[in-house]
């Protein structure tokens, strides 16, 4: 079986775009991404996001090999760029919630030292969440509807329950023995119906268009911000930048 893959990423500030020709019809470009000693010829879309009550817009800048703008349009690309959220960003963060001290500016993510120990637990790692989400999932096949809310009387959905309820739900069961296979399996399918239908009942807000000015995700000498720090619900505005007309 073939896979193919394609690449859709945001460049930092510091990296160097050299355009190459004119502006599409889209408003996207071709262009030499880096120095002299490795360029990369890539398609760019820039574009301005607009928050209600933001006083400046964003500048996102997207590199693609996705050539085609009649197929890929910039606008389609820059709202799907939010999706990354959803799919990824937000499980890649839940994720890296069950690892101490995650994250770049705090060191190694994982314990291990050595290329093979360090692929064995990041094999662990990832088998370990998706079996927490596997969790969630089954808790969402029990939970009852909102009774009230926007969602109410709507079926659950699984990124409703909370991924670090679920993770907790998992080492507790394994910690009391409540999943071990030598129970009597009666016993053993009563104590998980209760770990579901409690798990069912930690939700977490979904889809609130929340934007809040970025923080720094590092632990610094001084104070938090706390719980305190503002937030506004706005939906987002996205503008593709072009050429200026004549």
């Amino acid at each position: 079986m073939i896979t193919v893959t394609h690449v859709m990423i945001r460049l930092k500030s510091d990296i160097r775009v050299t355009r190459i020709g004119d502006f599409l019809p889209d408003g996207s470009c071709m262009a030499d991404i880096g120095g002299k000693d490795g360029k990369i010829r890539m398609r760019v879309i820039e574009y301005d996001v607009h928050v209600d009550g933001q006083d400046v817009p964003e500048m996102f800048c997207l590199v693609t090999d996705l050539d085609d703008w009649e197929q890929y349009p910039a606008g389609t690309l820059a709202a799907a760029y939010k999706w990354r959220w959803d799919g990824s960003e937000t499980a890649l963060s839940e994720a890296k919630s069950a690892i101490r001290g995650a994250g770049p500016p705090t060191g190694p993510i994982f314990r291990s030292r050595t290329p093979d120990l360090i692929r064995q637990e990041h094999a662990a790692w990832i088998t370990a969440c998706e079996l927490v989400r596997a969790t969630a999932r089954q808790a969402v096949r029990l939970a009852v509807p909102a009774r009230k809310g926007r969602r109410a009387g709507q079926p659950v959905h699984p990124r409703e329950i909370s991924f670090t309820a679920a993770r907790r739900a998992a080492v507790t069961t394994t910690r009391n023995g409540a999943a071990t296979a030598s129970l009597p399996a009666p016993l053993a399918t009563a104590r998980r119906n209760d770990t579901l239908a409690g798990l069912g009942k930690h939700r977490i807000v979904i889809d609130r268009d929340r934007h809040r000015d970025r923080k720094t995700k590092a632990r610094q000498a001084f104070p938090a911000t706390g719980r305190g720090t503002p937030t506004r619900k706005a939906p987002a505005t996205i503008t593709v930048c072009g050429p200026i007309a004549a």
